[in-house]
């Protein structure tokens, strides 16, 4: 993930895909593309090292790229738990879309460590308020629609909303990653604010996926001694 966020941070297209025109005699547009398509492969981290979007190489166990395989993880169980909820209709998938587009400004964030990032690299990453509020938005708007929370709820109530509970679970995950980053004051602290309240919009959605599907939210019950 941390070499997608690199080109989306540095607001580029991949090397050679723009700009060019078909020229006759050239070869079928097919032939062309695969001979200038870069590869997937690059082998610059075959020895356990990968780099930032500031140009550092650091170890692959970094907590930089833990948090923005944590990021990358969160971004990939939301789609799937769009999927789920495409097939049933909901409304909400576009917001979902639209969460994962911001997860790729995260992640752009995340692997600009601010220990090295020039105000160029700090312009290009900067993390605003903006979606954190929007994100309040949604949840202000859900849970009016929602009957009172009165048990402990259990990750249930259909695919899609088990899905959705599922990626709250991982977007916790991603959270505990990205704190210690900005506590070294490595992250923008809205990084970890937006993920804060991503989990909280998750949990709210996941609820209301059942709640519209009809679909029985299975709550905590003690069991006996």
């Amino acid at each position: 993930m941390w070499r997608r966020v690199a080109v989306a941070a540095a607001g580029r297209g991949l090397p050679g895909m723009a700009g060019r025109r078909w020229r006759s005699g050239a070869g079928s547009p097919e032939r062309a593309a695969a001979e200038r398509a870069p590869r997937i492969y690059t082998r610059t981290g075959d020895s356990g090292f990968s780099s930032t979007f500031t140009g550092e190489r650091r170890p692959k166990g970094d907590r930089i790229f833990e948090a923005l395989g944590a990021t990358d993880e969160l971004s990939s169980a939301i789609g799937l738990a769009g999927e789920f909820s495409s097939e049933k209709g909901h409304t909400f998938v576009d917001q979902l879309h639209k969460v994962q587009c911001m997860l790729q400004d995260v992640g752009s964030n995340i692997a600009t460590p601010l220990s090295s990032a020039r105000e160029a690299h700090r312009k290009r990453t900067l993390f605003s308020e903006k979606p954190i509020l929007e994100l309040e938005q949604w949840i202000d708007s859900y849970s009016e629609q929602l009957p009172p929370l009165r048990a402990f709820i259990l990750p249930s109530g259909g695919r899609s909303s088990a899905a959705l509970h599922f990626s709250r679970a991982v977007c916790r995950r991603a959270e505990r990653c990205v704190v210690p980053l900005v506590q070294a004051g490595e992250a923008d602290p809205n990084v970890a604010k937006y993920l804060n309240r991503l989990s909280d919009y998750l949990f709210v959605l996941a609820r209301y996926a059942a709640m519209k599907e009809g679909k029985e939210e299975k709550i905590y019950i003690k069991p006996e001694p």
